[in-house]
């Protein structure tokens, strides 16, 4: 027994060298020129994958619950959960009754979904579970899910256009699913893990209207999903805006985008890496205007003459759990930017506590359905820029500075406490002007007594 102890571990060490020479060996073919072509591969794979699971550490810091569907599955990522399956029956009755209303053959859905199935399963990149690819089996299991769900939210947003041929009372599509459901479904359309491409709804509507799959669809299909979801672009940005990689990207380029707001991404000085935005009390005693921007767009945030101008906020349930998921399509998507992101903590910067978002809400920059201002300001003193990153924003970096410094300086707070304390009230004017004469004929009349009393001496 005790001879064989050094054999065994000889042949272990023996396995191990064996084990660590085949991983050098394998790694020593992708050092060659075949990893210059799986690295294409990859950056392709990166490029075209727009629809993601969130990691588990980002889910971590916030509520897991956000960035899950409550009511419908759109999409492979969480079709055939429990709690989800009601729905099917209702996204079924929608494709069957699309059907129906076209006239187009069934046929020629699916063959619209098929000729785009590699771009659609690309679009969930190596999240799209392997049930999904591989034999015929799987891939038309796909092509099914991605047709029932196209056609269920084809349906809905259409309706938003007038479009009504369901009965009064049907528990989805009648009066009462637009008051207790779609609520719920458009907060869903808001899940980064819970996406369709719009790709998917141009090709659809492309074969209901009998028309080629041509670029004009695209602004077609982003209003209609932007009406749906109460969000509008202009008339001149939408024509310019492509086709959206989903609801969420859709949604997130109606706050984001603005004709030539695209930053140049040149260093930033160092005067603007240290600077402390001071809260919205704090801007306000320094003698600083705050007032709502013309736009609700996240870039639309300037300090000008004394006057810092911001984008109007709706804080509302769904707050929360939207942007939750807006910043982590922005921290997951490479060419999605962050300008959401640096909102969120800028808006952390300026909202310190319950004042602070009272300030803000007589300013018309917050709308606080929330009812409850100190919630509002934990919401964003905490919870949603909990691992936030402020990126290179030079537009955001150059306001703050120009605040700090104005707030930094003796006499912006000494004329503003002279305006508020003297010139806010008529009354408290006329007296302070009173006082000011008074003051001044007793000067005159002491200076009057005084004179003759010296002019009388030898």
């Amino acid at each position: 027994m005790g001879e064989e102890a050094p054999n065994g571990g000889a042949d272990n060490d023996h396995c191990r060298h064996d084990s660590s020479t085949s991983w050098v060996l394998e790694m020593e073919k992708l050092v060659g020129t075949g990893s210059e072509k799986a690295a294409v591969v990859d950056e392709e794979q990166w490029m075209e994958q727009s629809i993601y699971r969130v990691p588990e550490w980002i889910k971590s810091m916030h509520r897991t619950e956000a960035y899950e569907p409550r009511m419908v599955a759109l999409g492979p990522l969480h079709h055939g959960e429990p709690r989800l399956l009601p729905m099917e029956e209702h996204k079924r009755r929608a494709t069957l009754h699309l059907v129906r209303r076209s006239g187009r053959p069934l046929r020629r859905l699916v063959d619209a979904v098929e000729q785009v199935a590699e771009d659609l399963r690309a679009a969930y990149g190596r999240d799209l579970g392997e049930q999904w690819r591989g034999d015929e089996k799987n891939k038309a299991r796909f092509v099914e899910v991605m047709l029932t769900d196209g056609c269920f939210l084809l349906e809905l947003i259409q309706m938003c256009d007038g479009r009504f041929d369901y009965l009064s009372h049907d528990p989805v599509f009648g009066t009462h699913g637009r008051v207790y459901v779609w609520p719920v479904v458009q907060s869903d359309m808001l899940v980064l893990e819970n996406q369709l491409p719009l790709l998917l709804l141009k090709r659809l509507l492309a074969v209901l209207l009998d028309i080629p799959p041509v670029v004009e669809l695209d602004r077609v299909i982003n209003h209609m999903v932007l009406q749906f979801l109460g969000r509008k672009l202009e008339e001149d940005l939408l024509q310019d805006v492509p086709l959206g990689l989903h609801p969420l990207d859709i949604f997130h380029t109606s706050l984001v985008y603005a004709k030539g707001a695209h930053e140049a991404r040149k260093p930033l000085h160092d005067c603007y890496k240290y600077e402390i935005m001071p809260t919205a009390i704090k801007i306000h005693e320094a003698g600083i205007k705050i007032r709502s921007s013309k736009t609700d767009n996240l870039l639309d945030i300037h300090f000008e003459h004394g006057v810092l101008s911001m984008p109007s906020l709706v804080v509302d349930d769904d707050t929360e759990r939207t942007f939750f998921n807006l910043m982590a399509f922005e921290r997951l998507h490479v060419s999605s930017g962050n300008v959401l992101t640096n909102y969120v903590i800028f808006l952390d910067n300026i909202i310190e506590s319950a004042m602070d978002v009272e300030m803000l809400s007589s300013k018309g920059v917050l709308r606080n359905m929330l009812g409850c201002d100190k919630e509002t300001a934990k919401l964003f003193n905490g919870t949603l820029s909990k691992g936030a990153v402020l990126g290179s924003s030079r537009q955001l970096h150059t306001v703050q500075w120009k605040v700090y410094r104005h707030c930094r300086r003796p006499w912006n707070k000494w004329r503003a406490s002279l305006i508020r304390t003297y010139f806010r009230n008529p009354w408290a004017f006329i007296s302070l002007v009173a006082a000011a004469i008074l003051l001044t004929a007793t000067i005159f009349q002491t200076v009057y007594t005084i004179v003759p009393f010296y002019k009388s001496k030898p």
